[in-house]
């Protein structure tokens, strides 16, 4: 069997583009997770209660 006939074709297909963009994206799901989470801290315990969140799920991070 020859050489380049056991290679993907294409190994690498990632551009720097590709790179940004999935950057970008992770900042924004970071930044949106944030926001809900400095939203849903300004409610109280029964408003959480009522949508079936805790004062715990509102802190934790993910």
């Amino acid at each position: 069997m020859e050489f380049d006939q056991n290679r993907a074709a294409k190994p690498f297909d990632v551009t720097l583009l590709d790179i940004f963009r999935g950057a970008r994206n992770t900042i924004r799901r970071w930044r949106d997770r944030r926001e809900t989470r400095k939203i849903l801290s300004h409610l109280s315990d029964a408003q959480l209660r009522d949508i079936g969140l805790t004062r715990h799920d509102v802190s934790r991070k993910g």
